[in-house]
């Protein structure tokens, strides 16, 4: 049977649309992209699952959903010698009023990545080196 669509159409109310502004949403994700400059010959990095955002003010934990272009670990990602080599980091939605957050690779051992005081912005889309 053929799908026939309604002859009127719902209309949405503004109030509605204004109200589920991006930045109000708290089921965004955020997303960072990485950049690590390595100077060195070809090497192996990785990402652990206990990296997370961690809001300045509240110490709330945004956490780590999704990584593209490095691996979890145990396993590593081969980084090329003299390269700059880059990944993608997706995490749970900040806090509303988070302005400025940290990105922390909790770890076991030395070497975990640190990002300090990230300035919050309305797309929660970043850009950062990683040292």
């Amino acid at each position: 049977m053929p799908v026939i669509d309604p002859i009127v159409k719902p209309k949405t109310d503004s109030e509605i649309l204004t109200s589920i502004d991006s930045w109000t949403l708290e089921d965004q994700h955020v997303y960072v992209h990485c950049y690590f400059q390595n100077g060195l010959n070809e090497m192996q990095i990785r990402i652990w699952r206990s990296t997370f955002l961690v809001d300045k003010i509240s110490g709330s934990r945004s956490e780590l959903v999704h990584a593209e272009n490095i691996s979890f670990a145990p396993q590593w990602t081969i980084v090329p010698g003299k390269k700059e080599f880059s990944f993608l980091l997706i995490f749970s939605a900040l806090p509303k009023d988070c302005k400025v957050f940290d990105l922390i690779e909790d770890i076991p051992q030395p070497g975990g990545f640190y990002v300090p005081a990230i300035k919050r912005n309305e797309l929660d889309v970043y850009h950062v080196d990683i040292l």
